[in-house]
């Protein structure tokens, strides 16, 4: 019977980290990811678990009656949190406030749980021992979930499944616990009914998740969503209405088919074509190949090698036949190599040289996105580029995130690059900025590759000049272990949004 115990205290300290990394995944995705939110859910957690267990030592009787009552209650409202967290994003105004109540009433019932189940156990065995093993399979527990959450859960379930998986857990638990302790329960048959029941509803809310994240994707997205999938890095959902395909990733949108030439074209040409021959390119990000296909444009380069963290991504710009019309079949093409990795530590490996250089990650909304917009992140960046190259970087919106936007082109500049920053109107966005850098002077091309449908060299000169609300701003450069440009995107789009 010991075992069984431990073996539960392993399975109860998974399931109560899962609902919280659940939590905190689904508030990245939704809502923004931040340091800040992430420490304050999982201390949110252990607070309330220290609660839990201060309140336990009023439980004088029935402790096995009552660990399965509660651990029945974990169940359904973990296995339900997901889910709720969803909705309620989707149609009030309350997700946050509704995060951190389950986040605490999750976190009280699990702090109830492990000081109830060592009580259990104490009358049966020796007190140190109950002690060790009991927090040896606790922690073992909670190892078990942090490596299973990204690596099988998120990408094989999704949020939704997976939370209501682990409540089912829970309520297996529960009702093993009727078998464990049958002689000492007087309710055991009522116990063992709620345990069914409980468990027929999150059997029935696994079978119907795809409804209930459907539901709640149709009032986030105003068109009709052709694609949506959980990987380990994100949260990939592609919508249609009309000729229009979006792409959002974490509910952020990344390009509009309609008007996506504008960012590409910019991204790419004003700075390769200003490269006397490019033979090789590096493109870090650009997942969705749209990159790629403006800089085969042009027939003197030689290889396209492009990095990006999330091979579903890749995949799925390279075989969902709408999203191949929309890049030329650009990740087909034998100039392109695609390597699926970590840019940062990849760049620092990498002993290549490239003639043109194109950074085109998301925009710096947490800290491990933001460490690519580094002083050692473009210093690393730089050693790769040959005596002829440029680098470009997606640099946010000057007009909307000003500070940021000038923040990233002082980072470039204090690596001792010359910088060149420039910004186009994409309808989608607004105004959105770039920055060209290089270790030489630049000179605006006098050519173009043909059809090319915004960009040209008569108004390529105008793409650097800025007007007075988004001129120049004095502001510090973003280092890695000060990362002052996180703290400013999120401050430059929290005053848009008031």
């Amino acid at each position: 019977m010991a075992i069984l115990l431990f073996i539960s205290v392993l399975l109860i300290s998974a399931c109560g980290l899962i609902y919280e990394l659940i939590a905190g995944t689904l508030a990245s995705y939704l809502i923004g990811d931040s340091v800040f939110q992430f420490s304050t859910i999982i201390g949110s957690y252990l607070f309330a678990m220290g609660i839990g267990s201060a309140l336990s030592r009023y439980i004088r009787s029935g402790l096995v009656h009552r660990f399965i009552w509660i651990e029945l209650m974990v169940g359904l409202i973990g296995g339900f949190s997901s889910a709720l967290l969803f909705l309620a994003f989707a149609y009030t105004q309350a997700f946050g406030l509704l995060m951190y109540t389950l986040v605490i009433v999750i976190g009280v019932l699990l702090g109830l749980e492990i000081p109830l189940l060592m009580r259990i156990v104490r009358e049966k065995y020796d007190f140190r021992d109950t002690v060790a093993h009991v927090l040896t399979f606790d922690y073992i527990g909670a190892l078990g979930a942090s490596l299973l959450f990204p690596v099988l859960l998120v990408p094989k379930l999704g949020l939704v499944r997976s939370a209501m998986l682990f409540g089912i857990v829970n309520a297996l638990v529960a009702l093993w616990s009727t078998f464990l302790f049958g002689s000492e329960l007087a309710k055991r048959t009522m116990l063992r009914a709620m345990s069914a029941i409980v468990l027929i509803a999150l059997c029935a809310g696994m079978v119907n998740a795809r409804k209930i994240t459907a539901a709640a994707e149709d009032n986030i997205y105003a068109d009709e969503i052709v694609f949506a999938r959980d990987t380990r890095y994100q949260h990939i959902v592609l919508t249609r209405f009309k000729d229009d395909l979006r792409l959002f990733l974490n509910s952020h949108l990344q390009f509009s088919s309609r008007d996506e030439y504008r960012y590409h074209e910019a991204l790419i040409h004003p700075g390769l074509s200003a490269v006397p021959v490019p033979r090789h390119v590096l493109v870090l990000g650009g997942g969705d190949g749209l990159a790629v296909r403006e800089i085969l444009k042009y027939p003197q380069v030689e290889s396209i090698t492009l990095v990006d963290l999330d091979p579903e991504m890749t995949k799925l710009f390279s075989t969902n036949p709408m999203l191949t019309a929309l890049n030329k079949k650009s990740f087909l093409d034998p100039k392109v190599k695609v390597i699926n990795a970590d840019a940062f530590p990849w760049i620092d490996q990498s002993t290549e040289s490239f003639d043109f250089i194109v950074i085109d990650f998301p925009d710096p909304t947490s800290y491990s996105l933001g460490k690519l917009y580094t002083t050692t992140f473009y210093r690393a960046v730089a050693r790769h580029l040959s005596e002829q190259g440029f680098m470009v970087v997606q640099s946010t919106s000057p007009m909307f995130a000003r500070d940021s936007f000038w923040c990233i082109a002082e980072t470039l500049k204090q690596t001792g690059l010359k910088t060149y920053p420039y910004h186009v109107y994409v309808p989608s966005f607004g105004e959105w900025g770039f920055v060209l850098a290089g270790t030489h002077e630049y000179e605006a091309p006098t050519s173009l590759p043909q059809g090319l449908r915004f960009v040209s060299t008569a108004t390529l000169p105008t793409l650097f000049q800025f007007p007075p609300d988004m001129a120049p701003m004095n502001v510090p450069a973003n280092h890695l272990n000060d990362q002052v440009l996180v703290r400013m995107y999120d401050n430059d789009w929290k005053d848009i949004s008031h």
